[in-house]
């Protein structure tokens, strides 16, 4: 696979963020934008998840557009708690994703969370193509719901023994829903050992 990778700059609602835009060989089908891990534990555009669904969004034949939230890496501004990342992603998407193409929505954990915030602020105007939720925070915070008609575009993947958000709080937030989630056997949060899995779970998504 021919990826091209390049750096780039946002201007967010606290300043500058910094990203990387992978490209495929081709003329992409859309744009990709990836939300990744919280930012007080370490989570940065670098993380193995994000990269991992990067790789698929790029292999699928998509623009990958992986940022850092502000107050992480050269970034500016600071952490807000969920709130004005949503506000960080909403601005990513409406630089790198022109609105008359194609979008997807991706994130992991805090970043899953904050992308169900932003994917209800762009809406009814801009409506994803296709969503990505990977060990998606909730319980702690307030991950909005994916609106009916989105549930066939979505794809929710949760590792069973993820001790970080546990399976039992995402069902409890799919439930009400009726929210497919698919569940890898004896994943973690990290999915350590199951990246090959997520890849193509991610991939057989994206092709559906």
């Amino acid at each position: 696979m021919n990826t091209q990778v390049s750096s780039a700059v946002f201007h967010g609602p606290a300043g500058d963020l910094e990203a990387l835009v992978s490209s495929p060989a081709d003329t992409p089908r859309g744009t990709a934008v990836i939300a990744h891990p919280h930012p007080q534990f370490g989570g940065t555009m670098t993380n193995k998840v994000v990269h991992t669904i990067a790789r698929a969004c790029v292999q699928a034949g998509w623009r990958a557009v992986r940022f850092n939230f502000r107050g992480v890496g050269a970034s500016q501004g600071s952490y807000d708690e969920g709130r004005g990342e949503a506000l960080d992603l909403v601005a990513v998407v409406e630089q790198a994703a022109p609105a008359d193409t194609p979008l997807l929505m991706a994130g992991f954990s805090f970043g899953a969370f904050v992308t169900t915030q932003a994917i209800a602020a762009l809406a009814p105007a801009r409506v994803p193509d296709k969503i990505v939720l990977a060990g998606t925070g909730v319980g702690n915070f307030d991950a909005r719901p994916i609106a009916d008609e989105l549930h066939e575009r979505t794809l929710v993947v949760h590792g069973e023994q993820d001790d970080t958000v546990p399976l039992a709080a995402v069902l409890d937030w799919a439930r009400p829903q009726a929210l497919p989630i698919t569940v890898i056997p004896g994943g973690e949060h990290f999915f350590h050992g199951r990246l090959p899995l997520l890849k193509a779970l991610v991939l057989r998504h994206l092709r559906s």
